[in-house]
């Protein structure tokens, strides 16, 4: 159980710099060439920069359903969103579109990708 687990002494699961204490909407606007560097040696970087961004951007879209009750800058999450609207991944896109939804705000329909 996790309320039992004690502070680990290995340096590999102190926090990251750059990592911690950042505003999701900071998270999202990273590059890739930014990601790789702040996430060098961490599991997290596993999942590429694409899914990274897919996953901040249902993390932001959550944070904007809650936006009324929670005092979020729904106006800073909705514009780092509308920044990467016309992303060149589908997932992001999509993604990116479901956030801005949870606020009620129309992105720009995902583009299609011809076959």
């Amino acid at each position: 159980w996790n309320k039992f687990a004690q502070r680990s002494a290995l340096p590999d699961f102190d926090e990251r710099v750059g990592l911690s204490g950042q505003q999701l909407q900071t998270l999202f606007g990273w590059s890739e060439a930014e990601f790789l560097r702040f996430t060098e040696g961490s599991a997290i970087r596993r999942i590429g920069h694409e899914r990274w961004l897919r996953n901040l951007a249902v993390a932001m879209g959550n944070a904007l359903r809650a936006a009324q009750d929670s005092g979020v800058d729904a106006g800073a999450l909705q514009a780092a969103l509308l920044v990467q609207s016309q992303h060149p991944s589908e997932v992001v896109r999509e993604h990116v579109q479901w956030a801005l939804q949870q606020a009620g705000v129309s992105a720009a329909p995902p583009r299609q990708t011809a076959n």
